[in-house]
């Protein structure tokens, strides 16, 4: 059916929220207090790899105004089989038999006064029998330190139910891809290029820190919980009680930031444990400390190697090493969805790709904005702009050279379509002025400038379901399990809703996620909402205004007819009464990649691209490095809302500002030892750039309106163009993030013959 045009669909429109969140009267689950409620307090591992011989409660126990300690082996009696994770059902709701990693959740203290419930978690005592601990993720390959002496794969995904429930090993995961003759492509080649680069382990930290809370009876359960994903939640609960889904009731507020570590099973399964153990309310809210030991960035090594002959890349290896921390999380998917992009987004006849997901005695890791992509765009972006200055050629032009263009076979065989990375290539040298000459500075400042592309396959398979009614005053409200954590997510589906009911956008309510009321969404994250969700609430709107038609013929009404919506139910009910429902759901196609050579006809339903450009300062005597600016562009199919997709360009490039140039997660034999703000620097307003933003004209043809996700877009350049941009000022090539002043100080004093001793 031709959709008609409501004139909502590509206007800047406000965001929905705004008013709510700028006055405080927006919901967020921080502010809810229940009836009766205790609060929990969350007592941790002290060792990174240790089996539990003893914890004593009884301190705490006596503690007045505690009402219950409760510790691993008492969670059986609620739930026999207490483990739970979307890859492998690893994770324990408290630490059983062992700990795997410094922070683990060991015990908690309820009592109705939080302070009184920390006073007490202090008071526990655990001893452990230490066991050999592995931290690297390289070292964890052929380690004799096995985090899990056994793997139990959950079977959630299509897409993973290739996992195996191995022994004794760290390898959760292994994905590869093979194609051409790699071997013989290197050996006919003229130069071979090889380097390794690295990432570290940093945070997700949205300012809203995770808070769950539950209250239980025997047959129902209700939880109201700061998730990306209330439908998982929902679906993971009922399978740990053994209960149908109908009995287990999620509801989400906004979120106060997600960025992909609210996803999945978190704080919710201990809360409903909890309060099926004590028969009251319970709700945890952890500290900023605790983020850092619930959810964290894969770090990752990289190695990658590419054959040249006769000026162009004829074959690229790549092999990368994620790791995945003490629990699996979604590191699995991240190492296949992300994996098989490992080569870049260039035409290479002869890829192969292997992909590690690994276990280590670290914060486990999951998905972070970009879903790993960002990682492996620093390498691969690192490593293209070495080899250009190798051959001579300039960077951008090297590239151009072996852009993978629309209708030619990405390294998985699946065919690119309606991705404009040469667009954003040529947007990106234009608005950097990259055929005129530069300043590059005087004196000990010297200035430099970089360019990085990259893309990333959306997360598919995926499903999306969403209800509209239209009530008889001509007001409507959207049912969708989408969660608004600060994308505008509500915005953009009032939108598509308005545009398609021909409706202005303020007569849309979006209702939030509450799964006895809104129905199935995967989960809000990669960069799929637009896309998935946005298609299944055209779908519902497109239903409605079928009605809407039918139920004009039914009264006699020529076609075409202007009758208001009011009026027409007015003459249908004689009254103002009746709704008018329709619903949608959407699920795109996919193949799953053959197991043994990573090939697929259809690996993804869109590609993302971005790109980056960067000016930096570099301060020759200290090292020093400043961002002067950064030129964003990204490829967002038709923009429906271009204010949302500029504002989620330029919080996507923060991110990763912070990411490359200073946050790290610093540790001491597993122990994080700055887990705090006033010790994990993340952006401030001193930090910022100049920072200029473009989409670049482009339609994804099968996206709702022509459009598809912008949330991850703004990331995948940042790193490799600031470290190149670094080392067109001064010279030197850093492989390793974060690119502190001290790392660019240590490559100057190498570089001049005068290296500084290891610390």
């Amino acid at each position: 059916m031709t959709v008609m045009s409501g004139g909502q669909v590509g206007r800047s429109v406000p965001r929905r929220e705004g008013p709510a969140k700028v006055s405080g009267r927006a919901e967020y689950v921080h502010h809810l207090r229940l009836p009766g409620m205790l609060v929990g307090k969350i007592f941790r591992s002290t060792v990174a790899h240790g089996r539990i011989k003893r914890i004593d409660v009884t301190a705490a126990q006596a503690l007045p105004g505690v009402v219950s300690v409760i510790t691993g082996e008492d969670i059986r009696t609620v739930i026999p089989h207490p483990y739970y994770g979307p890859a492998f059902h690893d994770q324990p709701i408290l630490a059983l038999d062992k700990v795997h990693y410094v922070g683990e959740p060991v015990a908690v203290v309820l009592a109705a006064d939080p302070h009184v419930a920390d006073a007490a978690a202090q008071l526990i005592v655990a001893e452990y029998e230490e066991l050999p601990a592995v931290f690297d993720e390289v070292e964890a390959m052929t380690s004799k330190a096995v985090v899990h002496e056994a793997l139990k794969p959950a079977g959630t995904f299509p897409d993973l139910k290739h996992l195996e429930g191995k022994r004794d090993t760290n390898v959760a995961l292994d994905f590869r891809l093979r194609r051409g003759d790699v071997a013989r492509a290197f050996a006919e080649a003229d130069r071979v290029f090889e380097h390794t680069f690295r990432t570290q382990q940093v945070l997700h930290l949205p300012l809203e820190p995770f808070v769950s809370a539950a209250e239980t009876t025997d047959s129902a359960a209700t939880i109201y919980t700061a998730s990306q994903s209330p439908s998982f939640v929902r679906i993971e609960i009922a399978r740990l009680l053994g209960w149908p889904e109908n009995r287990v009731r999620v509801k989400t507020a906004f979120l106060g930031g997600g960025f992909g570590a609210k996803l999945y099973i978190k704080l919710e399964a201990l809360v409903v444990a909890l309060s099926l153990m004590v028969r009251r309310p319970v709700k945890i809210s952890l500290t900023m400390e605790e983020q850092f030991y619930t959810i964290t960035k894969h770090a990752s090594t990289f190695r990658i190697k590419s054959g040249v002959k006769d000026g162009r890349i004829t074959a690229r290896e790549c092999e990368v090493w994620w790791n995945g921390g003490a629990y699996a999380d979604i590191g699995p998917r991240v190492t296949q969805k992300s994996g098989f992009t490992a080569a870049g987004p260039y035409d290479i006849d002869n890829v192969h790709v292997d992909s590690y997901a690994l276990y280590t005695n670290l914060p486990p890791a999951g998905a972070l904005r970009g879903f790993g992509i960002p990682q492996l765009v620093w390498a691969y972006e690192c490593h293209t702009d070495m080899v250009a200055h190798e051959l001579g050629i300039d960077p951008v032009a090297f590239r151009r050279k072996h852009i993978l263009r629309n209708w030619r076979p990405q390294a998985t065989g699946t065919v690119m379509r309606d991705a404009e990375i040469e667009a954003v290539l040529d947007r990106l040298a234009a608005r950097m002025d990259w055929a005129k000459p530069f300043d590059r500075g005087t004196g000990t400042i010297r200035r430099g400038r970089g360019i990085a592309i990259g893309f990333k396959a959306s997360v598919a398979p995926t499903t999306s379901m969403a209800i509209v009614n239209l009530y008889a005053d001509g007001s409507c409200a959207l049912y969708c399990s989408t969660v608004d954590m600060g994308q505008g997510s509500d915005t953009i589906m009032a939108q598509i809703v308005a545009e398609v009911l021909n409706l202005p956008v303020e007569s849309v309510t979006v209702v939030h996620p509450d799964t006895d009321v809104t129905p199935y969404d995967m989960a809000t994250l990669g960069s799929r909402s637009t896309y998935h969700m946005g298609h299944a609430v055209r779908l519902a709107a497109e239903e409605v205004r079928a009605k809407l038609a039918a139920m004009a013929e039914e009264l006699g009404l020529p076609p075409g007819s202007n009758v208001p919506v009011a009026e027409l139910f007015r003459r249908k009910y004689g009254m103002q009464a009746g709704n008018v429902v329709g619903s949608g759901s959407y699920i795109p196609a996919y193949k799953s990649p053959d197991h043994d050579t990573g090939l697929t006809p259809n690996a993804t339903p869109y590609w993302m691209t971005g790109g980056t450009g960067a000016e930096v300062e570099v301060d020759t005597e200290t090292g020093q490095v400043r961002v002067t600016r950064l030129v964003n562009v990204a490829d967002v199919g038709k923009p429906i809302n271009p204010k949302i997709v500029d504002t989620q360009l330029s919080g996507a490039a923060v991110m990763q500002l912070g990411f490359t140039m200073f946050e790290e997660m610093n540790f001491d034999g597993g122990q994080v030892t700055n887990a705090s703000l006033a010790d994990y620097k993340i952006p401030g307003l001193r930090d910022m750039p100049v920072m200029e933003n473009e989409a670049v004209a482009a339609e994804q043809r099968d996206g709702p309106f022509g459009a598809k996700g912008v949330g991850e877009s703004g990331t995948f350049g940042v790193s490799p163009a600031i470290a190149n941009a670094i080392f067109d000022a001064v010279g030197v090539r850093l492989t390793k993030l974060p690119l502190t002043a001290e790392a660019v100080y240590r490559a100057l004093r190498a570089a001049r013959g005068q290296p500084l001793a290891e610390e």
